[in-house]
């Protein structure tokens, strides 16, 4: 007869206090330094001549066995997580490098100091070769340690008509600030 958890299971665990991650993997990414590396994976607007770099995640065969990747070729996009490992510290608040320099809650943006400094990355897998997964859209510094892997799924991951409070209103000026050129004097 199976053992179930006892019914008041959550009560039975102290709340944790401290919580201990291993990365599974590394990212091998062109981007050797923050200046120049995309604040997202994916950008609104792309240039004319815009490629997105192409980089590698290398998972740890001690961590992860191959057999954890089957079935995750299908899958067109992945989430990314990852431990921005260079952020050491971190701020209630943010003045974001695009649109009014105004102070934001550090939790209202995407700001890669944080409380518990986790990256989120939605990219293009390209292909699996073994334990290295081939993508494009990296928005990570070389040597980033990878904590997780998960398929992106469209119908749970993306709402389109979701409100973004003081994003939608920074694009609504940027659409109005054009110059004589045509171009964005926002980026």
């Amino acid at each position: 007869m199976p053992k179930f958890p006892p019914k008041d299971y959550i009560e039975a665990v102290n709340f944790p206090t401290e919580i201990s991650l291993n990365p599974i993997g590394v990212v091998h990414s062109p981007y050797k330094e923050r200046h120049g590396t995309p604040r997202q994976s994916q950008l609104r607007s792309l240039p004319p001549d815009y490629q997105p770099v192409l980089a590698q995640i290398e998972l740890f065969p001690h961590v992860i066995p191959a057999i954890a990747l089957k079935d995750l070729e299908s899958f067109e996009r992945i989430w990314v997580i990852s431990w921005l490992h260079l952020n050491k510290h971190w701020n209630p608040t943010v003045i974001l490098p695009r649109g009014p320099r105004v102070r934001r809650g550090t939790l209202a943006t995407r700001a890669p100091h944080r409380p518990n400094p986790i990256g989120l990355s939605a990219v293009k897998l390209i292909k699996i070769a073994g334990l290295v997964l081939h993508v494009e859209g990296i928005d990570l510094l070389d040597q980033t340690p990878i904590l997780d892997i998960k398929p992106y799924v469209p119908y749970c991951d993306a709402f389109a008509d979701a409100s973004c409070g003081y994003v939608n209103e920074m694009d609504n000026t940027q659409e109005q600030e054009i110059d004589i050129f045509g171009k964005n004097t926002l980026r």
